[in-house]
């Protein structure tokens, strides 16, 4: 089913969806592994390789999906819980709204949606509609993004190249402070578990997902 499976959430109700970073394919299965729904997101820039699609999905409030589409492309897209497009915005740039990469989504329950912005080093916030908030842009080139109770954690490195050593970072929400961090290697994809321990994976390498014991 997958050329470059590339994210993987739950949702409120706890089925699976999972975005594929070429095909540009976005799959809702059952928590017993049964496929639900696909959305063919599409608009692949050609010649497409292994990325250059979607990275990631989210959840509103509402029920609504968001789906980041950042490989080649600059843009989020909003679904209804069928999957029935509605909108997209964004674009390519470093402006308030564009983007360099959209590569992790997250939306809280105020209808925060928090956007790594990876390339240009940033966390974009917009409301629901895609009105720009504000944004975060002293914690570096940002991979992933996990909402935890009042708080969000961010898989990061450094600006610069791929690969390098980096941190995963717990912010408050409101105010964008530091509130801990762990030093973190190999960083992409992240989770944090029910009991607070957070999990980094790297990208096609064939390691164990390293799992960490933040401080209180």
């Amino acid at each position: 089913m997958y050329t470059t499976p590339h994210a993987i959430r739950i949702d409120p109700q706890g089925n699976v969806w999972t975005t594929d970073a070429a095909s540009s394919m976005v799959y809702k299965f059952s928590p017993e592994g049964k496929k639900l729904m696909e959305i063919e997101v599409g608009g692949q820039p050609t010649p497409c390789g292994a990325f250059c699609s979607t990275t990631d999905i989210a959840f509103a409030p509402n029920g609504h999906l968001f789906i980041s589409d950042g490989y080649r492309n600059a843009r989020i897209l909003e679904y209804t819980a069928d999957g029935k497009k509605i909108r997209e915005w964004g674009k390519a740039g470093t402006g308030p709204g564009e983007f360099r990469l959209p590569h992790s989504i997250q939306i809280d329950e105020n209808g925060i949606i928090y956007v790594a912005d990876r390339e240009n080093g940033r966390i974009q916030q917009f409301d629901l509609q895609g009105k720009y908030l504000r944004e975060w842009s002293k914690y570096g080139k940002t991979f992933g993004l996990k909402l935890d109770k009042g708080a969000i954690w961010l898989s990061s490195i450094p600006r610069g190249p791929n690969g390098s050593p980096g941190w995963l970072i717990k912010l408050d929400r409101k105010a964008g402070s530091l509130l801990g961090y762990v030093d973190s290697t190999g960083n992409h994809g992240m989770d944090v578990l029910p009991d607070g321990e957070v999990v980094s994976t790297s990208p096609g390498r064939g390691e164990i997902p390293q799992l960490y014991h933040p401080k209180k």
